[in-house]
């Protein structure tokens, strides 16, 4: 396809409707197409990028590959349709304003008067562009909610491509909320009649309505949103709750949403979609043959996009296994040495995930001893592989006190330490420190790591070297990794150097593992994820 087309997703009413889904569910009926896309969200706030924004705000930090840390919708992106996003398909209002007060700096607006119209626009047109290069079917959410305040230049911008490109080459979908009044037990259109119509006085018109709600919208309401909204009957989507977020691109599908788009984007030719993948997904999904219970010790237990792509990688698990996978999410702050045998008496595995910060951490390394010691099947990444040093350290080395740098750093055995210098994605070495700014310190993004032979990850990997993606600061302290070794906890993965441990296993335990990377943000519905498949198999055989 000689030209890239367009398709642009907002949102009416209220934020957090589902747009990422919808967005990610449309790539995936266009991927079944054999059409090449590309998924681009558009942030409004005026943050740089996510990367220092509390999880408990804003649901968890997902990283690229190329190191760029993003929102967790290209989180669903990358699930939902096999692309790898890089820096150019995720970015903020504050990285626009950044690079246009930059230009100025230098001059490059030969002294004019810098303004939204029309130069943050150009910057949002230019992003837009870069990010869906080389595709054929580039999706652009915006997010926010139509009307807010800190939107408006996203929508300009998005509503002068429009103009710009020829109407074959755009199309736009809008997502929007028709809520329940239970005491009248009504379905009320107003708000997606007010939501179009502010969409409307600000230049677009939507080729499509996507309507969230609980129950599948009636006909009669449908008919009532097309007059109101002039679009066509046809054209107004129910997206209600389904049973699995993953069952929403056949859902779509059964309403003709790629039909809609495709004629408005000149493409209706193409071949029919390949769906029997995600009808596989969805029916081991909804109906498993078996079921497993495992604990997760964490530190941002209270809300649940915090841990988002963890708990869909033990979901994607189970699909693989056919089994339903039962997430006990558990406050690490709340377990203490007497009280850890009780907590975690009936699950069938602990995992402990990434996280920042000392809090928790105590009640982490009573439950790694917990798992190690009954030989339950235990996974610690990121921060969880560190815990099960620490905990290593104290309990079979006998280095009492051991501890990471980042919570005490006066510890006589500093097992876990900041490393000062090491290489970035690109090759290029970084210097850091404890007083290093927050932002831009981290390993981030996909490292190389070498496979010792003859230990379990590699026989699941099947790989000598893979590449999986980072996001800390602190690791394995290199001086402490013989006698690690030589007290029985194996060092299975390396970086290219040998220097930086990134896996370890322990021989002696029917299944004890930990990364320092974050294999949850290459999970995916379909495959699964290597280890996170063989967690859930070794749980499912733990009689509790």
């Amino acid at each position: 396809m000689a030209q890239t087309k367009y398709i642009f997703i907002t949102g009416g009413v209220v934020s957090s409707l589902g747009k990422g889904i919808a967005a990610a569910s449309i790539g995936a009926l266009f991927e079944a197409r054999g059409l090449k896309i590309s998924l681009n969200k558009l942030d409004p706030y005026i943050n740089v990028d996510p990367g220092t924004m509390s999880p408990f705000q804003h649901g968890e930090v997902f990283v690229l590959n190329d190191g760029t840390e993003t929102d967790l919708d290209l989180g669903h992106y990358e699930r939902f349709v096999r692309f790898e996003a890089t820096k150019k398909n995720n970015f903020t209002a504050g990285k626009v304003y950044e690079e246009v007060i930059k230009k100025e700096r230098r001059g490059d607006y030969l002294g004019g008067t810098v303004q939204v119209i029309p130069h943050i626009t150009d910057e949002i047109k230019r992003r837009i562009k870069a990010g869906a290069k080389g595709s054929d079917i580039a999706i652009i959410e915006i997010g926010g909610t139509v009307g807010d305040i800190e939107s408006q230049p996203f929508i300009e911008a998005i509503r002068q491509m429009m103009l710009e490109l020829p109407t074959s080459a755009t199309a736009l979908a809008h997502l929007t909320l028709v809520p329940y009044i239970k005491v009248s037990e009504e379905l009320k259109t107003k708000p997606t009649q007010h939501s179009v119509k502010e969409l409307r006085s600000l230049g677009l018109q939507p080729d499509c309505l996507i309507c969230r709600l609980e129950q599948e919208l009636p006909q009669d309401e449908k008919k009532k949103i097309a007059l109101f909204c002039s679009v066509d009957p046809k054209s107004v989507i129910s997206m209600h709750d389904a049973e699995t977020v993953y069952s929403i691109p056949l859902l779509l599908y059964s309403q003709g949403v790629d039909k809609i788009l495709l004629k408005k984007l000149n493409l209706s030719k193409v071949k029919p979609p390949k769906l029997n993948d995600w009808k596989r997904v969805v029916e081991a999904k909804l109906n498993p043959k078996k079921k497993v219970s495992i604990a997760v010790v964490g530190k941002y237990v209270d809300l649940k996009d915090s841990y988002k792509s963890l708990n869909e990688a033990l979901d994607h698990a189970g699909i693989v296994n056919l089994a339903k996978v039962e997430i006990h999410m558990i406050d690490a702050a709340n377990i203490t040495k007497s009280n850890v045998s009780k907590t975690l008496q009936s699950y069938q595995a602990v995992l402990v995930p990434g996280g920042f910060g000392s809090r928790g951490v105590e009640g982490m390394i009573h439950a790694c001893e917990y798992a190690r010691k009954n030989k339950l099947p235990y996974f610690g990444i990121c921060l969880g592989m560190q815990i099960a040093i620490i905990e290593f350290s104290r309990n079979v080395l006998g280095l009492r006190g051991a501890n990471s740098t980042e919570f005490d750093d006066k510890t006589k055995y500093p097992v876990i330490g900041l490393v000062t210098e090491w290489k970035d994605v690109l090759g290029k070495t970084q210097i850091r420190n404890k007083n290093s700014d927050l932002g831009g310190t981290m390993r981030l993004g996909g490292q190389e790591c070498l496979i010792k032979p003859n230990s379990l990850s590699k026989k699941l990997y099947k790989k000598n070297k893979i590449i999986e993606r980072h996001r800390h600061r602190y690791e394995v302290n290199p001086k402490f990794k013989e006698l690690l070794v030589a007290g029985g906890m194996d060092i299975v993965g390396t970086s290219l150097d040998g220097k930086l441990a990134e896996m370890i296993e322990i021989k002696q335990h029917p299944w004890f593992l930990g990364c320092q990377f974050h294999p949850e943000f290459t999970s995916n519905p379909r495959d699964g994820h290597p280890i996170f498949n063989d967690f859930i198999l070794k749980a499912i055989k733990i009689k509790r």
